[in-house]
């Protein structure tokens, strides 16, 4: 297929560019700017412009589009800012895929939509988590997501002949941060791993950046077989945690202490069974065999020139 992919130059956006055209899809990127050796061609635009961006997506014809283009990072712009770039581009580029006869549309949201890391206080309902659990924003990158989410309702609802789909990806970690690159956070995996306390505020959640490209990979194949509009959680069949989380979870957040007995072993705290069940998709990564040897044994404060310095979308 022809298959347009928004923020194709950044962390999640490579792999999936690069899965795509793997499996033989003939694959545009449209960001703010290159990458070097991406494979397919590469626009630079505004997709915050509505018009030209309209104009742009009737120009390629796309018989799929895949968004991800954000502001990706909570708190590294003004909340306003956030808000505003985030749904800007998420209504443009939707309207834009229908306006050029796309019939397949996938949009990624997040687990942060559930409110977990709210400083006054958040207890999930049950867990594991999964999609049927209430959303509870609290920043407004969360709240982006979830209008995002909102917005794909909304198209759902007036749109013919053209399947969408939402998908929550857990926290990505490319293929360089297996082998001791920064996360967005600054840390390592390394680091995630050594202090359970980082990893404790988004429940231990990660998703190797190569399988959410095989997601991505399989809805498009396989979207019709969900109801029109689903949401899916996307996760690593195990948890970003040496220890169980049947012990971690109520050592870092004792509101859920009575949830998490079942989560013994490896078990994550989030549910990827309805990817699973509906399109087949499996997660094939788990830190336990990529993590670098090296990486593990690096116990060093990661480079100030290394973190972010300036707001990045994509």
């Amino acid at each position: 297929m022809r298959v347009v992919v928004t923020g194709g130059s950044g962390r999640l956006g490579q792999s999936v560019v690069r899965g795509l055209c793997e499996a033989g899809h003939d694959v545009t990127s449209i960001d703010r700017e290159g990458v070097a050796g991406l494979p397919g061609t590469q626009l630079q635009a505004d997709l915050t412009d509505a018009d030209a961006t309209r104009t742009l997506f009737i120009a390629i014809a796309p018989e799929a589009v895949v968004h991800l283009a954000a502001i990706s990072v909570p708190f590294s712009a003004p909340e306003a800012t956030i808000l505003n770039v985030n749904t800007a581009l998420a209504f443009s580029v939707v309207d834009a895929a229908v306006a050029s006869g796309a019939r397949l549309v996938l949009a990624a949201s997040s687990p942060t939509v559930l409110g977990y890391g709210n400083p006054k206080g958040w207890a999930p309902r049950f867990l594991p988590l999964d999609e049927t659990h209430p959303v509870e924003p609290w920043n407004a990158y969360a709240l982006s997501k979830q209008v995002i989410e909102n917005v794909i309702e909304r198209f759902v609802r007036n749109s013919d002949n053209v399947t969408f789909g939402v998908f929550r990806p857990c926290f990505v970690i490319p293929p360089e941060e297996w082998a001791g690159a920064p996360t967005q956070q600054g840390h390592t995996v390394a680091d995630r791993l050594d202090d359970p306390s980082l990893a404790a505020v988004s429940l231990f959640n990660y998703l190797d950046a190569r399988d959410a490209a095989e997601f991505v990979r399989v809805w498009l194949e396989r979207a019709e077989l969900a109801p029109n509009g689903s949401v899916f959680f996307v996760g690593a069949a195990d948890a970003l945690a040496r220890e169980p989380l049947a012990e971690l979870v109520p050592r870092y957040l004792p509101e859920a202490s009575g949830l998490a007995a079942g989560l013994t072993g490896t078990s994550p705290a989030f549910s990827s069974a309805k990817a699973r069940e509906l399109l087949g998709w499996e997660p094939r990564y788990s830190w336990r065999t990529e993590l670098v040897q090296e990486a593990t044994e690096a116990r060093t404060e990661p480079d100030p020139s290394s973190l972010p310095t300036e707001v990045r979308v994509s």
